[in-house]
């Protein structure tokens, strides 16, 4: 039992390195192309590599997959996958304008936010959240607010996306139990995919050279950072302790700010180390404080 939780623990720490430099890629991606064309294009190929597994799985389920294509049970997947497009697409317009460090330890607030949410649901909200909370704030004044106290714009985009990544959870915790987890996960990618289509054949020019110069981007966004980490979580999970899964998995935000350091040159001054180093303490102190509930 010991080997399978190590065995385990090692494959969440595998996803948080793909999620923390997915960031890297992502502001790689803003080089060639749009938010809304790169966010559309990982999202369909994130959604066509969980293909294999969907097939796999619906051998195994005691529903057929047809069940959940049918009626209000049709509605939830596009609920999940429109909250997920809203995240993602905010996420990514903020991520142009800040750095990949940045945008990973203020994503990385959604696991504070989440029980903060949860009040509004009559969820029990324990001590460790509070004190989080406000280790959080104070992080991310030292981290985005600037000369003059101006606070980044790239940063408050992406910390308004945290509060949709945060009802994204929250609506995947509602029906996950009404339906397939990896179909609804390969649903929503396809939901987020089409929507974020849709905005950049509105907004964005499609130039075939400036998508092949963001392939690299677009497949490590898509493949690696949706369909294998993905899966690296779920098979982790059947073994982890919930509280191992919160805490390994927020080290994202730590593997955001090395890949952003190594790959990109970006540094943080002294006044950012020390607000990055308070808002993944208030992460940690959130997660390892229960809720009595």
């Amino acid at each position: 039992m010991i080997r399978k939780t190590v065995q385990s623990n090692i494959l969440l720490l595998l996803a948080a390195i793909i999620w923390g430099f997915a960031f890297t890629a992502q502001r790689f991606g803003m080089q060639h192309i749009g938010p809304f064309t790169f966010n559309a294009l990982r999202f369909f190929l994130g959604s066509f590599s969980l293909l294999p597994f969907v097939v796999f799985y619906s051998k195994k389920s005691e529903q057929p997959f047809s069940y959940y294509l049918k009626g209000k049970k049709l509605l939830i997947p596009i609920v999940v996958g429109s909250a997920l497009f809203i995240a993602s697409g905010l996420q990514q317009i903020g991520i142009q304008f800040t750095t990949a460090g940045n945008a990973g330890f203020i994503t990385g607030l959604y696991v504070i936010i989440v029980p903060l949410m949860g009040i509004f649901l009559h969820h029990k909200t324990s001590l460790g959240t509070w004190i989080g909370a406000s280790l959080a704030v104070v992080g991310m004044y030292l981290l985005s607010v600037h000369g003059s106290n101006e606070f980044a714009w790239g940063d408050f985009w992406v910390f308004i996306g945290a509060f949709f990544w945060a009802t994204h959870v929250l609506l995947v915790d509602k029906f996950i139990k009404q339906y397939s987890a990896i179909l609804l996960a390969c649903l929503q990618f396809f939901i987020c995919g089409i929507f974020s289509l849709i905005i950049a054949l509105i907004r964005e020019n499609f130039i075939w050279s400036d998508i092949q110069a963001a392939t690299i981007p677009i497949l490590y966004a898509g493949v690696m950072s949706v369909g294998v980490a993905f899966t690296l979580q779920v098979i982790a999970q059947r073994h982890a302790k919930p509280a191992h899964t919160a805490i390994i998995l927020s080290l994202e935000s730590v593997f955001a700010a090395i890949g952003g350091w190594i790959l990109l040159s970006e540094s943080l001054s002294l006044k950012g180390i020390i607000g990055a180093s308070l808002m993944l303490a208030g992460m940690l102190i959130s997660q390892l404080i229960p809720s009595k509930n």
